[in-house]
């Protein structure tokens, strides 16, 4: 993970200070960033041409695609994402690189200043600060990452983008958004606009029809997975295929067949964006060169894996969800098929998700699961409830106190049964575990 190094920053102290500005973490509302926004001068209408992408599963990997592909392109891009695996600076990139200490720290003050003390959650004021720099810095393109739904998610005080991609929806954040596939469906359409042609992926029958009506509604052209555009793995090369033709493309760099998926809404999107002038080959360099830390990250060096079976293959998914869970166990399964490993899970996960859900898609293919709660986190399930979980799924499972010790019970396991092919480990069931495991392992 490249970046600022993780001993204390000013800036850290700074995030902390702005947590205390709102009592609750999660209040979804325009009006508290559109008054701070309007006394900073409106920077939102001064950033480069924006894509913003929303929905449930495959953000950030879409988001990683369209960066790399802009950037094979010559083209100077910004990036706004969240959550963060190590360090805040991830969320905002310029041109490029992760924004750096002093300017975040200088951002954050003004953010600060400006707002006066009044009432308004961490991720309001932060978008504020990322909206300033990338008014401040010349671009070719933004890429904007919703937080958390769309209709009344902070980076939605966007009027005019150049395009938008809504990702597969599927349940989660239930108690924010709704507690069905068409509630949640609506918010993600909330960042639909007028004549700005929106991608729209692969969804449920109840999601498709909600978006598609939304559209209908306000005039905005949509381009539908399955429909205007598809990608499909062929002779082991993407295929890509829409109104303009098709295209003949190597295999994404981050493995899975949710990544053609993810990759395939990033290249509609560009494509239906004529101003970007993006070539195939720019597809191309972008599909080989794009990176996005704790998406099937193969973990290689490092304490954990030191405490790891020899040989082990070892990967870090942020998955959290039903439909994460299964494209994972998807991604796991084609690896399966070409080297089989017995396969390990080591996962955490927090309160507010569905563990039976994310664990069914493993029945049958996982040997045994551990269950460690996130290091750090109040906000995490305890080991024991994630046991109890699995264990409801039929998959077989043991607690343990700690990541490494996981390892270690693993490792201890696969002596225990004598196995003659080195495991195959996922360490899984949070964004939030994954930035413990990068920081454990760094």
């Amino acid at each position: 993970m490249s970046g600022p190094s993780p001993d204390a920053l000013a800036s850290d102290e700074i995030l902390a200070r702005l947590t205390a500005l709102h009592p609750k973490v999660i209040d979804l509302s325009l009006g508290r960033i559109e008054r701070l926004l309007g006394k900073l001068g409106n920077p939102e209408r001064r950033m480069p041409p924006v894509i913003h992408v929303a929905g449930t599963n495959g953000k950030g990997s879409t988001c990683a695609f369209l960066r790399a592909m802009l950037e094979a392109a010559g083209k100077r891009v910004h990036v706004y994402t969240s959550p963060h695996l190590v360090r805040f600076h991830e969320r905002i990139r310029l041109s490029g690189k992760l924004i750096d200490e002093d300017e975040l720290q200088a951002l954050l003050e003004e953010c600060e200043e400006a707002n006066g003390g009044e009432p308004i959650t961490f991720f309001e004021i932060t978008t504020a600060a990322a909206f300033l720099a990338f008014s401040r810095r010349k671009a070719d393109a933004l890429i904007l990452e919703v937080g958390l739904g769309g209709r009344l998610d902070a980076t939605n005080v966007i009027d005019r983008p150049v395009a938008t991609i809504i990702t597969p929806v599927d349940l989660d954040h239930q108690q924010y958004l709704g507690d069905d596939i068409k509630a949640i469906a609506g918010e993600k359409a909330g960042i639909m606009k007028p004549q700005v042609p929106c991608i729209l992926g692969p969804q449920t029958d109840e999601a498709r029809e909600l978006i598609e009506a939304v559209a209908m509604r306000r005039d905005v052209p949509l381009a539908i997975w399955g429909q205007d555009f598809m990608a499909h793995e062929e002779h082991r090369r993407m295929v890509f295929q829409d109104e303009n033709g098709l295209i003949d493309l190597p295999m994404p760099r981050l493995p899975g067949a949710h990544q053609i998926v993810n990759a395939a809404l990033a290249i509609a999107a560009l494509r239906k964006v004529a101003g970007f002038g993006v070539e195939d080959r720019a597809l191309e360099d972008g599909l080989m060169s794009v990176d996005w830390p704790g998406r099937m990250q193969r973990l290689t060096r490092g304490p954990l894996v030191s405490a790891a079976p020899k040989d082990a293959e070892i990967w870090l998914d942020g998955a959290h969800n039903p439909h994460g869970g299964r494209a994972l166990a998807h991604a796991i399964a084609d690896l399966e098929e070409t080297q089989p490993r017995p396969l390990y899970l080591v996962c955490g996960m927090l309160q507010t998700k569905d563990p039976r859900g994310f664990f069914a898609a493993f029945r049958g293919l996982a040997k045994h699961v551990t269950t460690v709660e996130i290091p750090g986190d109040t906000a995490s399930l305890g080991a024991g409830q994630l046991y109890d979980a699995a264990r409801a799924e039929g998959l077989d499972a043991h607690p343990a106190p700690s990541i490494e010790d996981a390892m270690l019970q693993i490792e201890a396991r696969n002596q225990l049964v004598k196995s003659k092919t080195p495991p195959r480990i996922v360490l899984c069931g949070s964004l939030r575990l994954a930035g413990a495991v990068l920081r454990e392992n760094a």
